[in-house]
């Protein structure tokens, strides 16, 4: 039997429902975030504490409070002094048949006067969010709760999704845990562009201490690719396969996405299709040789501008993966592991540099998406074999999504896509201020930790119906473990305690192995 809390006083639809607590409901154990039921005359209603407040009858107590005397404070409290709650409701169940039968709806009324409201029980949840089956993925509890909170994988791979969270809150965690969810659900296949090396063969927590990533735990599912290859061995990786990439691999649009990061003049990234044009495919060796000014002169180029690009040209050339001889297969490697239902993890050791993830990252989901595109419209045509959803993770997304690139990008191209080709993505920053505001307005379901910058909120609550109400609840977030997670994948906004890997990691994937509670706590980055 759930506790009731009290009764619906006043409120609206779009403002929310004002709520005057009991006497012997304790105003402090109330907590934004928490989950209630509204039990109206026809229907109940879910909906979420977005604010606690306290308020009187008589303005008088607020002059003259009865300071010292507990007895006058135990009378007064819950009638003269009372607490309030806001209450934003977002589903509703039940008011005739063919409502029952559809399960909860969102709102498009409020309870009646004196409604009364209670604590959402286990039940309530389970009813509204589902409990675990084969598509359904226990990610977490909701705040102060100890009932499974669960995400429907196959809904969320539909559209592209976004992680978010200042440093240190657990952006790392969360996505291991969702990628995992992938893996014991088999809702998509993954590639991770892995910039950390957090996800493949192990993780480092705050504490320095290594936890098991994805092949450890799936040995059979997932398959580590690394740009470093002395970096894996020295951290004993087993890795499935080297990267090399080739200088003809190189496009003008790979360099056109690294203007910023490369410090490019707008002229000189013009000039790399005019060089593309004029040498082909060997225009990356040929314009780092290139000293003839005729040529630079018949093609329109100026001295100073080709030398901000040969600069530019440079610094990629000094990543040890670029060379001439590279084996050219590597898109055809990553196809084959994604075909067999297998995830894949592109580790960069110790090239963590943004400039060597942004060209790696860019010219591999280009060739990718185009196989994606060109089979599923194959596909289309033929009504079958459609290919597995796949997964795209990537990291630092600002990075490619700013409002500058976000329009040339191929990662900009998908998320608006919605899906369009089976290929989503997942993003996960720490600044989602920088990211593009119409490709935030495209992503369908978004996990956000504490942020603690005013823009990088507003960013993340862009176009959300009950903005303000949801702010609230986001900036009481704890710094660690806490997070908010709305939109597409879920029928209502819920703030959750992500799950732990449990007592054993054999919890999460194919092998068991022990784990202390020091190691459960360290698994938070």
């Amino acid at each position: 039997m759930t506790e009731k809390l009290g009764i619906v006083t006043a409120g609206s639809l779009n403002k929310g429902i004002e709520v005057k607590l009991d006497g012997l409901a304790s105003i402090e154990d109330m907590a934004v975030g928490r989950y209630v039921t509204i039990e109206g005359r026809k229907r109940k209603f879910f909906g979420m504490i977005t604010d606690v407040s306290l308020g009187v009858t008589d303005l008088n107590l607020t002059v003259s409070p009865p300071s010292g005397d507990d007895f006058l404070s135990e009378v007064l409290s819950g009638t003269s002094a009372y607490g309030s709650l806001h209450v934003a409701p977002y589903l509703t169940i039940g008011g005739d048949e063919k409502a029952i039968v559809e399960g909860a709806q969102p709102v498009k009324t409020i309870p009646s006067h004196f409604s009364v409201v209670k604590e959402a029980s286990a039940d309530d949840i389970e009813s509204v969010f589902g409990k675990e089956s084969k598509d359904n993925f226990w990610i977490g509890n909701p705040l102060d709760m100890e009932v499974k909170l669960c995400l429907d994988l196959p809904t969320l791979v539909k559209r592209s999704n976004g992680i978010f969270g200042k440093s240190g809150t657990g952006k790392t965690f969360l996505t291991r845990m969702l990628l995992i969810g992938m893996l014991q659900k088999s809702a998509a296949v993954n590639l991770v562009f892995d910039m950390h090396s957090e996800y493949g063969w192990a993780g480092t927590s705050e504490k320095k201490r290594q936890v098991k990533a994805l092949k450890q735990l799936f040995p059979s599912k997932v398959a580590v690719f690394t740009l470093d290859e002395e970096n894996s061995r020295r951290r004993g990786v087993s890795t499935d396969y080297v990267v090399k990439i080739g200088y003809e691999e190189i496009e003008p649009e790979d360099i056109s996405l690294l203007r910023q990061t490369l410090n490019l003049t707008d002229a000189a990234v013009e000039a790399v299709y005019q060089l593309r044009k004029h040498f082909g495919k060997s225009w990356f060796v040929a314009a780092a040789n290139l000293e003839d000014e005729e040529t630079l002169a018949e093609l329109s180029i100026h001295e100073s501008t080709f030398q901000n690009l040969k600069r530019g040209l440079n610094t990629i050339q000094r990543l040890p993966f670029i060379s001439s001889n590279a084996p050219g297969d590597v898109v055809d490697r990553i196809l084959a592991y994604l075909e067999a239902g297998k995830h894949v993890v592109l580790e960069f050791g110790r090239y963590t540099d943004i400039t060597a993830y942004i060209l790696v990252a860019n010219m591999l989901t280009r060739r990718i998406y185009a196989r994606y595109r060109d089979r599923t419209e194959k596909a289309i045509a033929s009504d079958s074999g459609y290919p597995t959803p796949l997964v795209i993770t990537i990291e630092e997304a600002h990075k490619f999504l700013n409002p500058m690139v976000a329009s040339q990008t191929i990662f900009g191209t998908i998320a608006r896509e919605m899906r369009k080709y089976s290929v989503t993505l997942l993003i996960i920053d720490q600044r989602p201020s920088g990211i593009d505001e119409d490709i935030m307005s495209q992503l369908g379901t978004k996990i956000t930790c504490l942020l603690d910058s005013e823009k990088d909120i507003d960013a993340v609550l862009s176009g959300v119906s009950g903005k303000g109400e949801l702010k609230n609840v986001l900036a009481k977030l704890s710094a660690r473990q806490q997070a908010l997670i709305f939109g597409h994948a879920v029928p209502m906004p819920v703030a959750f305690v992500p799950r732990e890997y449990g007592t054993t990691y054999g919890d999460w994937g194919e092998t068991a192995a022990k784990v202390t509670t020091d190691e459960i706590e360290d698994l938070w980055k």
